[in-house]
């Protein structure tokens, strides 16, 4: 969401990917733009317009799984997980990408490759006059997601920090702080059923025309987990840019659209911990370290856990 990352992730594809493409849509296809896309700590993504030998456009999105350090282990994060998850979406009512071509193996492209179609939209920068509606569409959305039959088929969730080490950000203010915090995640989580879940379902995953929510995207993540886990993403995205009470209004959406619902603050600390451990060239941006301890320490009191440092 917010680590300093290499531009590794903006390299451009391969020539041989680039035929790889062109031959999905037969003889006489051909490349006419590829532009990179923002965004994306696993990914290198490109918009793609390919013309067809009779001229018919196609708008796609190329994801490259490039090598990385950090989040799920690679045997997790792989393009088999978001084909899975793709194909569970087909039937949602939530706008997703659809599944062009696949070559999961890397053996025709530079790094294992999908080819999808491009949705419509930006991601979403609401005035604060404007957030409460976003809020509701946002939480609404998942309201589709989480009742997606055939959840069970999707790998089970699985925190992205292991907790194996225990380091607070390389700029953090108040330590002590993230030393609760890793006791409260090391603690056993909340008992609750799991669904068909996003993973990472945060504010530059969503794509807006006209305030409209046109669709939810990147979903190498997707698993079979607690909806906390979602809710819990997108009250730290919020938090970032809109603060605590952002965070604290979209939960209110959801209890509303959902038809009540009870969460858990372990959840939001466990968001906050898959931030970390940071590597070279992934580090939290030195400006959002405050705003993060801010949140943290509200998440804290709410459990209960001393939240002085």
């Amino acid at each position: 969401m917010d680590l300093v990352t290499e531009s590794a992730f903006r390299l451009p594809p391969s020539p041989a990917t680039l035929r790889w493409v062109e031959e999905c849509f037969g003889r006489g296809a051909e490349v006419r733009l590829v532009r990179p896309l923002a965004g994306g700590t696993g990914h290198a993504n490109h918009a793609l317009l390919v013309e067809s030998r009779t001229g018919s456009p196609h708008r796609l999105v190329l994801r490259r799984w490039l090598p990385h350090d950090g989040g799920l282990a690679a045997a997790e994060f792989s393009p088999e997980r978001e084909i899975a998850a793709l194909a569970l979406l087909a039937g949602a009512q939530l706008p997703t990408p659809a599944l062009v071509a696949a070559d999961p193996a890397g053996a025709y492209c530079d790094a294992p490759t999908l080819l999808i179609t491009q949705l419509d939209g930006h991601p979403p920068r609401p005035s604060p006059g404007d957030l409460p509606e976003y809020l509701i569409q946002l939480a609404a959305a998942l309201l589709s997601v989480h009742a997606l039959r055939g959840a069970s088929s999707m790998p089970p969730y699985v925190p992205a920090n292991r907790l194996d080490e225990r380091r607070p950000p390389r700029h953090a203010l108040r330590p002590q702080l993230w030393d609760r915090a890793f006791a409260t995640g090391a603690g056993p989580a909340p008992e609750a059923p799991s669904r068909f879940i996003h993973r990472d379902y945060q504010l530059d995953n969503t794509l807006w025309s006209y305030g409209r929510l046109k669709g939810v995207v990147d979903w190498s993540d997707a698993s079979y987990g607690p909806v906390a886990v979602d809710i819990a993403a997108m009250r730290l995205s919020l938090a970032l840019l809109y603060g605590t009470s952002a965070a604290t209004r979209f939960l209110a959406a959801f209890d509303q659209v959902s038809g009540g619902y009870a969460h858990d603050p372990y959840w939001d600390v466990r968001a906050l911990l898959d931030l970390l451990p940071e590597r070279d060239g992934a580090v939290i941006d030195e400006v959002h370290v405050p705003l993060y301890e801010d949140y943290l320490a509200a998440l804290l009191a709410e459990l209960g856990a001393p939240a002085t440092g």
